[in-house]
């Protein structure tokens, strides 16, 4: 039988908003520091980026064998989480309430070992379909952590700070406004 891999990742609402985060909350910073520390901050700033970009870059593999969750080759070496299931493993998905009100749910195994099931996923019903298709688990009733406006709010909220920040970098910089030394 041919090995059909089909591979997901973060969705890309989700990973544009956060970046968007991210560099809204951190590109101020070297403006702001006192000036022993902006040639560290202006490394750094870059460096949090790569370090963003790789925790963003998980991935999911669906195969008839089973699910494999994990990051890359070019940042596995640096995050090493991740897991492996085949579909005979795989005994029942437990749904549990988070503190926000949302539901969370794992893959328990035979030997009663738990993984957490990825719920930001771009393409996420076509992921509940190859699971359901390939394993005994049911998915009727498992849905996204979060609904999509939360993050489309938060990404709207981030654009709009880096708007400020450009803004008032402008300004300083055309002489609008001075900044005393």
């Amino acid at each position: 039988m041919n090995e059909t891999n089909h591979r997901f990742q973060l969705s890309p609402l989700i990973r544009g908003t956060l970046i968007t985060v991210y560099l809204a909350l951190v590109l101020p910073l070297p403006a702001l520091a006192p000036e022993s520390l902006r040639l560290w901050l202006l490394a750094a700033v870059p460096m949090g980026l790569l370090i963003v970009l790789a925790m963003l870059s998980e991935q999911v593999t669906v195969t008839n064998s089973g699910i494999t969750v994990g990051h890359p080759s070019w940042c596995s070496w640096l995050l090493r989480r991740g897991w492996s299931l085949n579909w005979t493993e795989m005994k029942a998905l437990v749904p549990v309430g988070t503190s926000q009100g949302g539901k969370v749910f794992y893959i328990t195994t035979h030997d009663q070992s738990q993984r957490l099931l990825p719920q930001r996923l771009e393409h996420f019903d076509r992921f509940l379909d190859l699971i359901q298709s390939q394993s005994s688990l049911r998915t009727t009733g498992v849905g996204r952590l979060t609904p999509p406006w939360t993050y489309q709010l938060l990404a709207f909220l981030a654009a709009l700070m880096l708007v400020g920040e450009l803004s008032v970098a402008f300004a300083v910089q055309q002489g609008l406004i001075i900044v005393p030394s």
